[in-house]
């Protein structure tokens, strides 16, 4: 796995509500073991490694072995960058909109910043 972020396949990995929940599970409680995401989901063993692996090559999962531990973290950086490039800008107006409202239903002045 390299550090490239690929939207495509971060998009496929978050498509699918599997894998959304293993994402979460790891938001909970970072640097699980298979065994131990496993005990939360309704699914074969198989099932679940199948899944953190599009996780892996989406880059929202990383590994690290501890001994003979395989340990299982979240990567949020593709998060981040996707939020940046597809929410963030998005938003930047409309929460200055927010704020000018709030401002002037508050009797505060607007100050241009």
């Amino acid at each position: 796995m390299n550090g490239k972020f690929d939207v495509d396949k971060v998009f496929k990995a978050l498509a699918d509500p599997t894998r959304r929940r293993l994402l979460d599970q790891l938001h909970r409680d970072n640097g699980q073991t298979l065994t131990a995401l496993c005990e939360h989901m309704e699914m074969t063993r198989q099932a679940v490694t199948q899944h953190l692996q599009l996780l892996e090559e989406a880059n929202l999962v990383a590994i690290v072995w501890q001994g003979r531990e395989k340990l299982h973290y979240l990567n949020p950086v593709p998060l981040h960058e996707i939020y940046t490039r597809w929410i963030e800008k998005f938003e930047h107006d409309r929460l200055g909109v927010l704020r000018k409202l709030k401002k002037k239903l508050e009797g505060e002045p607007d100050e241009k910043t």
